[in-house]
């Protein structure tokens, strides 16, 4: 099969060039994680708005295949850890060496510095590892033996577990998945797209026709123009009246999560080729933000059961900017 020549990658400087090269990349990715369109999307716009993603799937389904994907996209380095019950902190972060030569410690960085970061089955890191990555999501950075390291730009975590098979497992805690922007299913392809898997026309082995769109300037740029996304009053009351009314139905929302749902809709305004946001953007993103933020009454929902609980909150709550 021939290989698609490689894309140069175009200094990226103009901001009017920024967006048709992402929107580039987005179809190019979707273009190889075939049948799931909306899916590849939402994480595409999560990596824009500098969140991170939870993939929450049956495996084989192409979980690995769509976090390679945006690596190759992004052009910068990726890692990929495998979760076990032994995995220590420093395994993931990494540590402070003595160096004879020098007399004196050298960091030794672990797997968590660089731009890509896939932890394949989170669920099976034992908690206190799982802990270890909550300063370097959100601050993006890792303190060591006093020492604080930052990490590169854009850092982009994509997470797996997987609902089969719980022995093993820890569940994630509350603090660990609020800082994941959103959580995504993909779902078994469809026919025609599974046909093209099966056949070699998309899937992992095309994985080698994407190349970086933008160099890694122009995705911090990128980022930087979603955030200038203007967010009316209006907007930003229809966010405060949906937060109080998740909170008062008994569901977990935090401050943080109420930013990522913003963030969300800001990057797919921007991937629309708006400079605002929309109610529309906001109802869209809902779920996925919010689907994996604890449960919405008093039993322990499933995610499915989450979804429609948020859907029926969409109904009833009027868009309006007067409650």
């Amino acid at each position: 099969m021939t290989q698609a020549p490689p894309i140069l990658v175009p200094p990226a400087r103009s901001p009017e060039g920024i967006r048709p090269a992402a929107r580039a990349g987005l179809a190019a990715l979707q273009s190889v994680v075939v049948g799931k369109e909306a899916q590849v999307r939402r994480a595409f716009a999560a990596m824009l708005a500098g969140g991170h993603v939870l993939l929450e799937d049956l495996p084989g389904v192409g979980k690995t295949t769509l976090a390679k994907g945006l690596s190759r996209i992004l052009g910068g380095s990726f890692q990929r850890v495998q979760g076990t019950n032994d995995l220590l902190p420093s395994d993931l972060l990494g540590v402070h060496l003595w160096d004879a030569k020098e007399q004196g410690f050298r960091f030794q960085p672990g797997p968590v510095f660089c731009h890509v970061l896939l932890l394949d089955e989170l669920n099976r890191i034992g908690p206190k590892t799982q802990s270890a990555m909550l300063e370097a999501m959100v601050e993006g950075q890792v303190t060591l033996d006093r020492s604080t390291h930052k990490l590169p730009e854009p850092f982009f975590v994509i997470a797996t577990q997987n609902p089969l098979d719980h022995a093993g497992t820890f569940p994630l805690p509350e603090s660990q998945l609020d800082r994941f922007s959103c959580t995504i299913h993909l779902g078994y392809p469809d026919r025609a797209a599974e046909r093209r898997i099966l056949t070699g026309e998309a899937g992992a082995e095309r994985l080698d026709t994407l190349f970086p769109v933008l160099d890694l300037d122009g995705w911090r740029q990128a980022r930087e123009a979603v955030r200038r996304v203007k967010v009316s009053e209006a907007v930003l009351d229809y966010v405060e009246r949906m937060v109080e009314r998740i909170r008062a139905e008994g569901g977990f929302c935090s401050s943080r999560a109420a930013k990522h749902w913003l963030g969300l809709a800001q990057a797919e305004a921007w991937l629309e080729g708006r400079d605002f946001v929309t109610p529309d953007d906001l109802q869209q993103t809902l779920s996925d933000t919010m689907a994996h933020r604890g449960s919405l009454d008093d039993r322990r929902l499933n995610r499915g059961e989450r979804r429609d609980q948020l859907a029926r909150l969409l109904k009833e709550l009027p868009v309006g900017w007067k409650a």
